[in-house]
């Protein structure tokens, strides 16, 4: 949420949302979260939806419709609205267009060359931790792995110390995703030897576990299972 002022009062309050697909519930959900931020600050509210692909944007730009004589239209920003910001001077001079740019192109060929920017001219600038943190967070899988991958790259030069603790942060989330497979490598093994039958629904369940304390409890309970619910505990 943003709020613009005038004086010390508030003027505009606007609720930015990034949306990365359609989605039928937010024409509910959406006049709720103005309605209930007008009541509170008493002023004016917008709706800023920023969407990585036009398809999206075309549908979040739809009115809705609340009451006879009250609709309401979601400013949807899509990458067609935005520049591609890979100029150095252009992503240090304005973060946010920066910031914005990688969102909206994060399914674009742009991405990469968008990407790079951001991480070598936003790390050491103001609130620049905060910049790369939202950006991952929204980012689809690959776009997310391929920033991961600028920011934990052996041959990297690390500029700040976000860069390193996020390069920490990398190599522990390696050293787990190892503690996970293992886990249900041994998992996996332990019940074929003890001619446990696993349905597809149950391996697959298996498989996408990726919590290391959870797969090791399965573990210990196959020593004395007798079927796949009893070490799935359903």
């Amino acid at each position: 949420m943003v709020v613009l002022t005038s004086g010390p009062a508030p003027a505009l309050a606007v609720i930015v949302e990034v949306q990365l697909r359609p989605d039928h519930d937010k024409q509910w959900s959406w006049p709720v979260y103005l309605t209930t931020l007008r009541a509170r600050l008493r002023c004016y509210t917008a709706l800023l939806v920023i969407c990585p692909t036009e398809r999206t944007a075309v549908r979040c730009r739809r009115p809705i419709g609340l009451a006879p004589g009250c609709t309401l239209s979601p400013l949807a920003v899509g990458p067609n609205d935005v520049p591609a910001v890979t100029d150095s001077a252009a992503a240090t001079a304005n973060p946010e267009l920066a910031v914005l740019s990688a969102i909206s192109y994060q399914r674009r060929p742009e991405r990469d060359a968008i990407l790079k920017t951001l991480v070598e001219h936003l790390l050491d600038a103001p609130n620049g931790e905060m910049y790369l943190d939202l950006v991952a967070a929204v980012m689809s899988p690959a776009a997310r792995h391929f920033l991961e991958s600028l920011m934990t790259t052996d041959t990297y030069e690390f500029k700040s110390e976000f860069a390193r603790r996020y390069y920490a942060r990398g190599e522990a989330r390696g050293e787990e995703r190892g503690r996970v497979q293992g886990e249900v490598r041994a998992l996996l093994t332990m019940l074929q030897a003890l001619r446990i039958r696993v349905p597809a629904a149950a391996e697959t369940r298996i498989r996408e576990c990726t919590d290391a304390d959870q797969l090791n409890t399965w573990v210990e309970r196959a020593a004395t299972a007798k079927n796949i619910d009893e070490v799935l505990g359903r």
